[in-house]
């Protein structure tokens, strides 16, 4: 894909303050394989909360990373991702698990696409999309979880400078009722959608969403 390969040329800006090439990291499997996940209520935010980050205390990490087409199990907490006869359960961005607060930078120039509240339990909450473009290439990333303060003040189509703070980690209910994270994705057509994306989708669509929702791990300099 050319976008891709663009990509995997480019410079970025860190999107959040931590160093993925030299703090230490935890991988955090939220698949059915992880026994943990059968043990504890995932419907009761606070119990996930606490569960997510004595896992990030006991590694000793500075945030938890992961999921990309990640077949989760932990979408089952959710009405959400169980709307068709096919429950959505592929992970299709690369989420950051980091406290209530966490500043989040643009990792280069852009323009604000469109943003929302997507306050339904399990989804985004406060959401904002920012447009790219590198060699006659438009590209989208999009930042779900935020908090509210994060939408305050955007217009569609305001500029935004490389490593320019656009947005906060959100603290549930706010955020999608989820333990804070953020959600960071890169999609190549946004398919007229304003304001919310797929960012999980159905196991037999996994290879027609990996076109369009490419590795964000490459933009956030995470290693593959």
């Amino acid at each position: 894909m050319i976008i891709e390969e663009i990509l995997k040329k480019q410079k970025f800006a860190s999107v959040v303050p931590f160093n993925f090439q030299t703090d230490t990291l935890l991988h955090l499997d939220l698949t059915e394989a992880n026994t943990d996940l059968h043990t504890i209520d995932l419907t009761n935010t606070q119990v996930f909360s606490d569960y997510v980050f004595q896992k990030i205390n006991e590694a000793g990490a500075v945030c938890a990373v992961g999921g990309y087409l990640e077949n989760r199990f932990i979408y089952r907490r959710s009405q959400h991702f169980q709307q068709s006869f096919e429950p959505r359960s592929i992970h299709l961005g690369v989420d950051i698990w980091a406290k209530a607060g966490t500043p989040v930078f643009a990792p280069l120039a852009g323009n604000v696409h469109s943003f929302a509240n997507n306050d339904t339990f399990g989804d985004y909450g406060p959401t904002i999309i920012v447009a790219h473009r590198l060699q006659d290439c438009t590209f989208y990333t999009l930042y779900g979880h935020l908090s509210l303060e994060s939408l305050e003040g955007l217009e569609e189509g305001q500029a935004i400078e490389q490593g320019q703070q656009i947005a906060t980690f959100g603290d549930f209910p706010i955020n999608g009722n989820w333990p804070p994270h953020l959600h960071f994705q890169v999609i190549t057509d946004m398919q007229g959608r304003k304001g919310d994306y797929a960012g999980v989708c159905e196991p037999s669509q996994q290879d027609i969403y990996a076109k369009l929702c490419i590795n964000a791990n490459i933009v956030l300099g995470i290693e593959l």
